[in-house]
């Protein structure tokens, strides 16, 4: 690796990628260096899920990686600006449906699957109408799934597309220690290679892609190089494991039912997020030891099982003086994992109304059968404060009435859910922050929340960057 590079970019997600790829797509002879603390696709693995125990991998190969968490997620592509992140605070509506498409083009011509979700209008209205009268928003989204599997091939073929043009470096295994800004532009970055010395690359942009993995890094580096940033909600949940009967009706023509219900207690917004017909929970780990619960699912019907599972989020916004919101998410998380000796906590609706926890006995009762096999029985209300719980029971209970069975006592909760966005980076509308040549985007900026948006934020960086160089 030399120490100098036309642009950098630190995190090899799709906002990352995408970035890359529209800089190549514009201008073949940019030398460009792209990091990630983890491993080529290729070579990440994961052996809790041939083994059902998480080994505690450094990194961990399903948060860090070519294509960040997105490579082993459910693959889901949110074709409407409404759905994913806040890309409509930084442009019009209409450019933002323009760059969606432009960025779903793309993802078609390296394989994704041509049959996009949620077009029937007559059933989605349909829907909406029988939401509403229950207090409930269905945000209609088109969406095209990629599936678990067909996605590693998509962004696998990203990665071979660009590494083979040897102007373009992936630097897996690197640590990103320090961004360096002199008088007032960004200048390098210090990083550390596995099984390497320090040293210090220099970059003429620098562009900071870090995902939810690194938010807590990014928060890092814009104290320190006092870039403003503003308190993201806190997304903070379970995720509800039913058995697809309950669901298929929803998701048979969405394929995501987006809904929100704000709690009848404190008037929380209560979400559900990342539905999986026919999926697994899965676990995912950060750094420090901590394990939060996601799920995902394969576009292979023979890989289907016989639940769907989503996540039902509480968001809260904190005002001053609070700037910790990531810090607080993984403070409640590390208390179930406290609970459970370090892995994921499971415990039936029924139980929790009860005020008992859930065991081995009574989670074999269950109809819901677990496709986590390996999470540990136990109680939420030690885990979740009363707010969240109160608001997530109370959204349940409402949901019922459009998905009749979810509120039943064998409904699988799993703990827990939270989605760590870094406080929003103030940039302008390029995504360029008040450090000259310096760039924060997707997720761990706290400016998206799914694959599409933070795609569409490395477009609009790499043409900044084309327009400044000429």
């Amino acid at each position: 690796m030399k120490n100098n590079y036309d642009v950098i970019i630190i995190g090899a997600g799709p906002a990352g990628i995408f970035t890359a790829l529209e800089l190549v797509k514009n201008n073949k002879d940019l030398d460009i260096l792209i990091m990630d603390k983890g491993r080529t696709l290729s070579q990440r693995k994961c052996p809790a899920r041939s083994i059902g125990k998480c080994v505690g991998c450094d990194p961990c190969g399903i948060t860090f990686g070519w294509s960040g968490a997105g490579a082993f997620s459910d693959g889901k592509l949110s074709l409407s600006p409404e759905v994913g992140g806040n890309i409509t605070d930084y442009m019009t509506d209409d450019k933002a449906k323009e760059l969606i498409k432009y960025a779903d083009s793309i993802y078609l011509n390296f394989g994704a699957q041509s049959e996009v979700h949620g077009l029937n209008s007559k059933v989605i209205d349909d829907l909406k109408y029988e939401s509403s009268k229950h207090n409930i928003q269905l945000i209609p989204c088109p969406v095209r799934h990629l599936g678990t599997e067909k996605a590693f091939y998509v962004l696998e073929g990203m990665y071979k597309y660009l590494v083979k043009n040897p102007k373009i470096i992936f630097s897996e295994l690197t640590d990103v220690i320090d961004i360096i800004e002199e008088k007032g532009k960004a200048k390098a970055v210090v990083i550390k290679r596995k099984g390497k010395e320090e040293m210090t690359v220099y970059g003429e942009y620098i562009v900071a892609a870090p995902g939810r993995g690194g938010a807590e890094w990014l928060s890092e580096q814009t104290r320190r190089l006092s870039i403003n940033t503003n308190n993201n909600a806190v997304d903070i949940g379970v995720r509800v494991e039913v058995p697809n009967s309950i669901m298929d009706h929803l998701t048979k023509d969405l394929y995501e039912a987006k809904l929100v219900y704000y709690s009848d207690t404190f008037d929380n917004r209560v979400r559900t997020f990342c539905m999986n017909p026919g999926g697994v929970v899965s676990q995912e780990n950060y750094e420090g030891g901590l394990s939060l619960v996601n799920g995902h699912s394969y576009a292979d019907e023979n890989l289907k099982t016989d639940n769907t599972n989503f996540a039902l989020l509480v968001s809260t916004r904190f005002t001053e003086p609070f700037k910790e919101p990531i810090e607080y998410g993984k403070y409640v998380a590390r208390l179930a994992n406290m609970l459970t000796g370090g892995g994921i906590l499971v415990q039936r609706l029924g139980d929790l109304l009860q005020g008992r926890r859930t065991d081995r006995d009574r989670l074999k009762k269950s109809t819901t059968i677990p496709t986590m096999r390996n999470a540990v029985p136990g109680d939420l209300s030690y885990v979740l404060p009363h707010r969240y719980l109160v608001s997530i029971i109370e959204a349940l209970k409402a949901f019922d009435n459009v998905a009749p069975g979810l509120y039943s006592k064998n409904t699988l909760l799993y703990g827990v859910e939270c989605k760590f966005y870094s406080s929003k980076v103030q940039v302008n509308d390029n995504f360029e922050t008040s450090v000259k040549n310096l760039y924060t985007i997707g997720d761990g900026a706290g400016i998206t929340r799914g694959l599409m948006q933070a795609s569409v934020t490395g477009i609009v960086v790499a043409r900044d960057i084309i327009n400044k160089i000429g």
